[in-house]
């Protein structure tokens, strides 16, 4: 694991231990937000006739800082969701992000595209907490789990009614992978320890995987030659987040995206029949 998933996981645990003390497992079954009626993450993405996208909410990380100081969480979502998003991702970790569970739980009052909490989630309190706050996905990043950890929220996820959104960094987390409880997959483009990004390394990994899984590529995308290459591989999906965020209107970088994919991709199908 990095130096910085490790900080990161460090701070998550003595969080979490605070959250549990002010809020037990039981206490989420009267959240407003535990009875909404889940939309589906994972059809979401694969009912593209292109690469849909996941759109990110997204104020800052811990690699740039302050991404988008004039930061309305809901605003963006709707801009999202007019843009043509096929889902969005909501970042809700606090310290490193400067994300929080409320900008969830607002957006799901909002928006009618099915929602992940992309957090870093070590525990299946935080599962049934993501769906208490109105999530209908998470995120399940497998360097960060150790033994049967990620089989154990992999059951929690479905346990409590969420998709899951399985992240991996490397060919060695893959490897770990149980396909028969693995339907969506992610690979993170960028190298955790040169914190470079290479989306042919993120394609080559998930192209390994069994047909019929959802493939979601992450990290680094932001051209429509980045989408096109996406679709030519068989990838299904797109999680973006910075590029929309230093964007005036996130909403319309969505959709401007989604036009230059589509015309990406035909020049590249003409290319093909002219060869």
């Amino acid at each position: 694991m990095s130096n910085i998933l490790e900080k990161i996981t460090d701070q998550t645990i003595e969080d979490l231990a605070k959250r549990k003390r002010k809020v037990s497992l039981a206490d989420f079954n009267s959240f407003e937000g535990f009875e909404k009626e889940r939309i589906s993450f994972k059809s979401a993405l694969s009912g593209n006739e292109l690469v849909s996208i996941i759109a990110e909410v997204k104020k800052a990380s811990p690699s740039k800082g302050i991404i988008r100081p004039d930061f309305d969480p809901v605003d963006i979502a709707l801009r999202y969701e007019e843009g043509g998003a096929s889902a969005i991702s909501v970042l809700t970790d606090e310290p490193f992000f400067k994300g929080d569970l409320k900008f969830l739980e607002a957006i799901s009052k909002r928006v009618q595209l099915p929602l992940l909490r992309k957090d870093f989630i070590i525990d299946p309190y935080q599962i049934k907490e993501a769906r208490a706050y109105g999530a209908d996905a998470v995120l399940i990043i497998v360097a960060i789990t150790e033994g049967n950890q990620l089989a154990e929220l992999q059951h929690a996820a479905k346990e409590f009614g969420l998709d899951a959104l399985v992240e991996c960094y490397s060919q060695n987390d893959f490897d770990r992978l149980d396909f028969g409880m693995t339907d969506i997959l992610g690979v993170n483009n960028r190298d955790l320890k040169k914190f470079e990004v290479d989306v042919h390394r993120g394609t080559s990994i998930l192209q390994q995987a069994p047909e019929g899984t959802i493939l979601v590529s992450e990290s680094g995308l932001s051209k429509g030659q980045d989408l096109a290459l996406l679709k030519k591989e068989g990838i299904h999906s797109a999680l973006i987040g910075e590029h929309f965020m230093r964007q005036e209107d996130p909403g319309q970088a969505v959709k401007d995206l989604l036009e230059d994919a589509e015309e990406e991709f035909e020049r590249l199908l003409n290319k093909g029949i002219e060869r």
